[in-house]
């Protein structure tokens, strides 16, 4: 994940209208004017987000359709999922499939790009994307992005404000959840963060319960989950002096365990605890073609270029990609992309 660095003087609100894109600079503190005014134009909304959803995306369409919703407009929240991911499948079932269309603006919450908001049939709709991710272009009618905001759900709670609502109990429970997401709990923030800990601060004041909130992120694993994450640990090879640590997860480990006994997460935190370790791939054989990357990095390591090269995206400290190929394909050139930054 990102160490979230507030001295940056602007973030980005980027438009795309009319095949003509204008990019205006703002301060964090500021949400776009012509956000708020599509907001109130509309009467009937749909808020999407990004397939196979995190804490982030679930917590931030939640909370922004809860606030339209008292704003008096019409709300169906969408998602392609699979909600694969323990901590978000209470919510499965507040979301449904594609609605009726006509006369529907959409939001789309933490979505890099089109392609992933998955089989959401959303072309030729008015639309309005709220993304942070390094990777992220505009896209729909506009695009507000803030590359340096800790988590969409940290956007979200200001768009509320700037509504001239005041954040409820139950958004401020999915507004901190999200933000606990993206920010490891806190784990992933920097001496110059201090403006993640004041949106926690006024969220836990709002109602949120940080200790219920991680006990949703880090409790009830199953046995299954521990053993697998203990095989890919024993699989765990070392590539440039040790800079570089590399595991895999493969198909006979997916039938055996299941895709819910995944807890990256903890993974990850386990491996970035090696000393000397700068940065991690996990490759997973999702299918006998394909392979999901998920890339992560202490400080110096840019893993969103990463991504990148292998068509995906992410953040500079957390990225990932899914990559036609196997596991034995991917590994050689993996290891050789990162390279060029282990010098």
């Amino acid at each position: 994940m990102h160490c979230w660095n507030f001295k940056s003087a602007a973030r980005r609100f980027t438009t795309s209208h009319d095949n003509q894109s204008h990019t205006i600079a703002r301060t964090h503190e500021e949400v776009p004017a012509e956000l708020i005014a599509f907001i109130r134009r509309g009467d009937f909304f749909i808020v999407a987000g990004h397939k196979e959803p995190d804490g982030d995306c679930v917590g931030s369409q939640l909370a922004i359709a809860s606030a339209l919703r008292r704003l008096g407009k019409t709300v169906t929240v969408c998602s392609a999922g699979p909600f694969k991911r323990p901590e978000v499948k209470a919510y499965e079932h507040l979301f449904s499939p594609m609605p009726e269309t006509t006369g529907t603006r959409v939001l789309v919450m933490d979505c890099a790009a089109p392609d992933r908001v998955g089989d959401l049939q959303l072309e030729g709709l008015p639309l309005f994307c709220i993304d942070h991710h390094d990777t992220s272009g505009s896209w729909g009618n506009f695009t507000y992005l803030d590359r340096k905001a800790p988590s969409v759900t940290f956007m979200a709670a200001k768009i509320i404000t700037a509504l001239g609502l005041e954040i409820t109990k139950e958004e401020a429970e999915l507004l901190l959840f999200g933000l606990c997401t993206d920010t490891g709990f806190f784990r992933h923030v920097d001496s110059e963060g201090a403006e993640v800990f004041a949106a926690a601060a006024r969220l836990t004041k709002a109602g949120a319960n940080p200790k219920t909130v991680f006990a949703a992120m880090n409790g009830n694993k199953t046995l299954a989950s521990r053993l697998l994450m203990g095989r890919i640990l024993s699989r765990t090879k070392a590539y440039h002096n040790g800079r570089l640590l590399v595991s895999y997860e493969a198909l006979d480990d997916t039938r055996e365990f299941g895709e819910e006994s995944r807890d990256s997460d903890m993974l990850y935190q386990l491996l970035q605890s090696v000393a000397g370790v700068e940065a991690i791939a996990l490759i997973r054989q999702e299918s006998v073609e394909k392979c999901t990357l998920g890339l992560r990095s202490r400080d110096r390591v840019n893993v969103a270029l990463i991504a990148k090269q292998f068509g995906g995206g992410g953040h500079y400290n957390a990225a990932g990609a899914l990559v036609p190929g196997t596991i034995a394909d991917l590994v050689e050139p993996l290891v050789d992309a990162f390279a060029p930054q282990m010098t």
